[in-house]
């Protein structure tokens, strides 16, 4: 573990380098964290708040602020739900719900086997399709509920010929 909390410092060192000493910088600081962890780990906001002379609870507060930031590492399989006003009213809240309880997660974390993340977005551009769902790069559209449980088997029969295959 203490390897593992050794390089979160070393990848925010790096990080910081770029950045003046600076309240301003918070933001930029953290997401450039995230897109080199994949997330925001405890020490990685310490560390970042070390640096720049604030509380942790500040990173902390604008970290949970910002639903662009996450708190838990990403599963393999990023699953984000759109929660744009034509999603919304044609059942976004319902395909969210359906994913929710077929993984057993709530919205922002990842399934116990790191394979499957849940997120709610804003809108991906595709109003047409909704509710959408985009799992990894692959957009769904008319999500229904027996859609979700489609979606969730073919991704299994593809782990399961990809396995047969090794």
């Amino acid at each position: 573990m203490e390897g593992k909390k050794e390089t979160i410092s070393n990848y925010v060192c790096e990080i910081l380098k770029n950045y003046s000493v600076e309240r301003r910088n918070l933001l930029p600081v953290l997401r450039e964290v995230q897109e080199k962890l994949g997330y925001l780990p405890v020490r990685a906001m310490e560390k970042v708040a070390e640096a720049l002379g604030i509380p942790t609870v500040d990173v902390y507060g604008a970290a949970t602020f910002f639903n662009l930031f996450r708190l838990s590492p990403p599963g393999k399989h990023q699953i984000k739900v759109c929660m744009g006003t034509a999603c919304f009213m044609a059942g976004g809240q319902i395909a969210l719900d359906s994913f929710e309880r077929r993984l057993d997660v709530r919205t922002g974390e990842t399934t116990p086997d790191g394979e499957f993340s849940l997120e709610e977005v804003a809108c991906v551009g595709c109003c047409s399709l909704a509710p959408v769902v985009v799992v990894d790069d692959f957009v769904e559209g008319n999500v229904t509920p027996t859609r979700v449980d489609g979606i969730l088997l073919s991704w299994d029969i593809g782990k399961k010929k990809q396995r047969e295959q090794d």
